[in-house]
């Protein structure tokens, strides 16, 4: 029988070949969206052992943020940016899932993010959640959730409006343009409650500061940020 399942196997692979998102070489059995040689390869950061890390001081003076932390560093060209590329734009949806329990394997062993309430995914506008076709940081959340015994809230925190895109904007045009963009419903579940908010890339961090300001306004006691990539 084992014999039998591994031809299988391997018919199906000369057939549908699974190509590793971060390199594009063929996985071997058991190997999982990445290719071992690229999990040892990538470029993490270990924000999560130091909580005067790169990201947390980008949001020094700008919001109260409990604890923030990017498992890898972001440049162009690089297995990185495959990886968010096919995660966004590609519809892989189970690789956001297996980064999420990467990223919640690191943050079991730092105590500033096991006493949260509720892992937050950083929302899309309705209309661009339609023509993706999910949301990548809901996967992100939903692997996290899944390490750390936290459960993923979608329902409170929504993106009210459309924005153009932050690609070409400089730090402070990327705030002006995220400003009003989230909304809290029901603010009272939220209320004392301490969010994980999740997001995929950070780069100058208006995003993520929106959504944060929009939290605390609304009575949440603590925040702690959370990113696959860190945009150097």
């Amino acid at each position: 029988m084992l014999i039998i399942k591994e031809f299988l196997y391997d018919f199906r692979c000369l057939l549908f070949p699974d190509l590793c998102c971060a390199c594009g070489t063929h996985l071997i059995q058991g190997e999982k969206q990445i290719c071992i040689a690229c999990l040892y390869d990538l470029p993490y950061t270990d924000f999560h052992r130091h909580s005067e890390n790169t990201v947390a001081k980008l949001f020094w003076g700008r919001i109260n943020c409990q604890a923030a932390m990017a498992m890898f560093y972001f440049r162009k060209g690089t297995k990185v940016q495959n990886l968010i590329h096919a995660l966004k734009y590609k519809s892989q949806t189970k690789l956001g899932f297996t980064l999420g329990r990467m990223l919640g394997d690191r943050l079991h062993e730092a105590e500033n993010y096991r006493q949260a309430d509720f892992i937050v995914p950083v929302p899309l506008h309705r209309k661009k959640e339609r023509s993706r076709g999910y949301n990548q940081c809901k996967f992100i959340a939903d692997g996290m959730a899944g390490r750390l015994q936290i459960p993923v809230n979608t329902g409170h925190l929504v993106r009210s409006q459309a924005t153009e895109t932050q690609t070409k904007k400089n730090r402070y045009n990327r705030f002006k343009n995220m400003r009003s963009v989230f909304q809290v419903k029901n603010p009272e579940m939220l209320a004392g409650k301490h969010i994980i908010l999740v997001d995929d890339v950070i780069t100058t961090g208006a995003t993520l500061e929106a959504c944060a300001q929009v939290l605390l306004d609304c009575g949440v006691a603590k925040i702690s940020i959370v990113a696959l990539a860190f945009a150097e």
